[in-house]
């Protein structure tokens, strides 16, 4: 289809439909632009309500160790709550007072400090060296991270931490079977990603997005950094102080992960004007293309942002294992019938919950799950989700993301073990944490570029052919053994259901 007849039909959708079938691109994109409204209105609230309340938790557990324990006597309520924890207290810093060691939050602040900075160094090193080093940097984090996951595994069983030893190793093992499983789409996946980088650093104004988001990132780091350092620093035992920190890290992450998401639209939506219109200096682009980007997605499409950022980052990495080990199950019939249940489980989840569905978002305005359903429908009838899926992009920036949380978390528990061993895995988990989502918010440029890529692939090839005639080619010819293969596989399987059942020989 052409990206005029996609986008006008979007356009009429929006306007309540209103039909107009001029073939230009700028009259559509008015339309759509007179057509945006504010979406997903309930998980925006719900998003903004949960920063307040996360603020206001995270404020008093920290400023409660501040300098001086139990400064507002929460400790009182240690014992109704069941927290236990030691019956001594203290006035000052880090004493032993009745066979209790009183922590404060700066016992713990400081090495959140280092982490924030270890993770940020190499957010930034992604974003400086992504025009000259980006694909080795990639290829690094494919090779190295299985055995920087088996390293740590031996780390933690070597300090006793058996429960986290066996967590990494079984993650070390899943990272070696998944890249096994999908070497030979490896080729592609580079092509594809390297592209994106070309397409990212012609658009310097992206990058300047990323700092920016890194840098809110930090700011909201200071604060729950605070109210985490306090917590640790509690008067209660190991396992109450877990449940807080889970709560609080998954609130870390949904806040991460609508930053990043936020970032994927706003350089989505920029890359998709850029190949519609044919290059940033055309007649046809829009004033100031980012700053509507930006306008939009921090404004009218934020709530199907905030939605979004809940469930897409588990369904994709659960669909990439799957497929993983789905392709290399082989003639095994009963785990072949397992996995297929999951696959078709998982498959139906993706329909709705996508990270294509930003692209739609940026350009459109329209709501999340509609997005996603429409993106994964364009996909679908021209054949594109066949080049899609054997695509690995969102996998290995992941694992570079994984591998930037590693680090950040090692440095971190590397100096926690000379000052507390005992909270060694607390600190370093989430400090990994910490550092996986400064590393994503660099990551997700390129990100952004590869799902606009194949979005606009889609709507009309002839828009990916006037950027790069070889990258077309390329594609198309991928798409072409793609699409080959899954008709060859097809055939296959409709031959053996036509086998007709045979009487065994009495």
């Amino acid at each position: 289809m052409s990206d005029s007849t996609s986008t006008a039909s979007v356009g009429e959708e929006e306007d309540g439909g209103r039909g107009r079938s001029d073939t230009s691109s700028v009259e559509p994109e008015r339309a759509a632009e007179l057509g945006r409204r504010w979406r997903d209105v309930f998980w925006l609230c719900v998003f903004l309500l949960h920063l307040l309340a996360f603020g206001f938790a995270l404020g008093l557990l920290g400023m409660n160790r501040f300098q001086e324990p139990d400064r507002l006597n929460i400790d009182r309520y240690r014992n109704i709550t069941g927290w236990g924890g030691g019956n001594g207290t203290a006035w000052l810093g880090d004493r032993i007072v009745t066979g209790v060691r009183v922590d404060l939050t700066e016992t713990f602040w400081p090495l959140y400090g280092l982490a924030g900075g270890v993770g940020t160094a190499l957010a930034w090193a992604w974003l400086v060296l992504l025009g000259s080093r980006a694909g080795q940097m990639m290829k690094l984090s494919v090779h190295i991270l299985t055995t920087y996951l088996a390293v740590v595994s031996v780390l933690c069983f070597w300090g006793e931490h058996f429960f986290w030893g066996v967590a990494f190793a079984v993650g070390a093992g899943l990272q070696f079977l998944y890249v096994m499983s999908v070497m030979d789409r490896f080729p592609f996946t580079m092509l594809v990603l390297q592209k994106a980088v070309n397409m990212v650093w012609d658009l310097p104004e992206v990058m300047r997005v990323a700092y920016a988001f890194v840098f809110v990132m930090l700011c909201w780091l200071i604060i729950w950094t605070f109210g985490v350092a306090g917590t640790i620093s509690l008067s209660a035992d190991d396992g109450a102080r877990w449940w807080l920190l889970v709560v609080f890290s998954v609130s870390l992450f949904w806040t991460g992960a609508v930053l990043c998401n936020t970032v994927h639209a706003i350089v989505s939506g920029m890359v998709f004007l850029v190949l519609i219109h044919g290059g940033r200096g055309a007649a046809s682009m829009p004033p100031k293309p980012l700053l509507k980007s930006f306008q939009y997605a921090v404004t009218t499409s934020f709530g199907s942002i905030c939605y979004g950022s809940l469930f897409t980052a588990a369904i994709r990495t659960l669909r990439w294992e799957i497929r993983g080990v789905r392709s290399k199950i082989g003639n095994n019939e009963c785990l072949l019938c397992c996995v297929d249940f999951l696959f078709h489980l998982v498959e139906t989840l993706v329909r709705f919950f996508n990270k294509y569905a930003y692209v739609q978002i940026a350009i459109n305005g329209k709501g999340f799950n509609r997005s996603a359903r429409d993106a994964w429908e364009l996909f679908q009838s021209t054949g594109v989700e066949a080049l899609v899926a054997y695509d690995c992009s969102g996998a290995v920036l992941l694992m570079g993301i994984i591998l930037g949380g590693l680090i950040t978390g090692t440095c971190t528990a590397i100096w926690t073990h000379f000052k507390r061993d005992d909270r060694v895995i607390m600190v370093g988990s989430t400090a990994m944490l910490m550092g996986m989502i400064l590393v994503g918010l660099a990551v997700v440029v390129i990100e952004g570029a590869v799902t606009s890529i194949y979005i606009c692939y889609a709507e009309d090839p002839s828009l990916i052919q006037r950027w790069d005639v070889e990258f077309y080619n390329q594609m198309a010819e991928a798409l072409h053994q793609r699409l080959q293969y899954r008709s060859a596989r097809a055939g296959r399987v409709t031959r053996l259901d036509q086998i007709p059942d045979t009487p065994s020989p009495i």
